[in-house]
């Protein structure tokens, strides 16, 4: 059922039925107050500089946008860097060090996509917080050169490039009525990042078989169909799942499938689990430009 749920809410923000359209007009005079607050908040705040120069990623919509892997390619380009996130779906609170020279932590206390980047990345700091301003403050103190933030376009507080990662929706309206939470309000130093301008992505899968079954718990996993081989059935769950070995199980047997086709982010959720799994390898060519972009904010400000 919450799936369900989930998979209808994407469609009614993303690519609404008319029913759905009829409801978001509906739903149009929450949505004009929501703007109001949402404007007076950034009105009102007042950006810090922490002493570190700070990149954040992201989008201005609700769900994925491809962030995690544009974070990665990014933080390759400098010698040390700190990659700050609330950590969602980690059973955990406060600040967490999940990776300083090594991992201290367990997926479960960092959230998935914490934990691919502590794994991916052997020369970042990897840090989880609610309050993203004490984990920047603790990327200082531990001598990081930069702070890469993951999803914090709407932290207003925190003197920063914004790299906003254009989404394509038909939808342009602000929550409730469409998937956007805030709108490109002025002043705000923002760089916008388009998919076959800023950067290409390319996909291969390590491990093929010949009957895969496609699991995923990622937001909009629509995203994924342009790169699938044949499968014999996609299962989605909700954003940030944690798996269980007996529901992986139950899905091989009930397709008899030959592995389970999955993320990165997936299956650092799963590697406990003994199935065989096909991975789909995404990754980014990044512009130039994009790159020479980030890297004169980041020296400027250590200037």
């Amino acid at each position: 059922m919450k799936r369900l749920a989930i998979l209808w809410g994407e469609q009614y923000l993303y690519h609404p039925t008319r029913i759905q359209k009829i409801l978001s007009f509906l739903l149009l005079p929450f949505t004009l107050l929501y703007c109001l607050i949402a404007y007076i908040r950034y009105l009102r705040s007042r950006a810090k500089n922490f002493g570190i120069p700070v990149v954040s990623v992201g989008n201005l919509t609700v769900g994925g946008s491809g962030k995690t892997p544009l974070v990665m390619e990014l933080s390759r380009h400098f010698k040390r860097p700190a990659i700050v996130l609330r950590g969602y779906g980690r059973q955990s609170r406060g600040m967490v060090v999940v990776k300083d020279r090594t991992i201290l932590c367990d997926v479960v206390q960092s959230g998935d996509e914490a934990m691919l980047y502590a794994q991916s990345l052997p020369h970042a700091v990897v840090i989880v917080s609610e309050k993203r301003e004490r984990a920047i403050a603790e990327a200082l103190s531990m001598g990081c050169d930069m702070v890469l933030l993951d999803d914090g376009y709407g932290k207003h507080s925190i003197k920063k490039l914004n790299l906003i990662i254009h989404v394509k929706t038909p939808n342009t309206f602000c929550l409730p009525s469409g998937p956007y939470r805030e709108k490109l309000w002025s002043r705000k130093n923002v760089v916008i990042v388009r998919e076959e301008e800023s950067f290409k992505r390319h996909v291969s899968i390590t491990n093929p078989t010949e009957t895969m079954v496609l699991v995923t718990a990622i937001a909009r996993p629509e995203r994924l169909d342009p790169y699938l081989p044949d499968v014999v059935e996609k299962v989605y769950f909700e954003d940030h799942h944690f798996f269980s070995e007996h529901e992986l199980g139950e899905i091989l047997k009930r397709h008899n499938a030959t592995s389970l086709l999955v993320t990165r982010k997936d299956l650092v959720k799963m590697s406990s689990f003994k199935f065989n799994y096909s991975i789909l390898e995404l990754s980014l060519e990044l512009d130039e430009t994009l790159i020479t972009t980030v890297k004169e904010y980041v020296y400027a400000k250590k200037d």
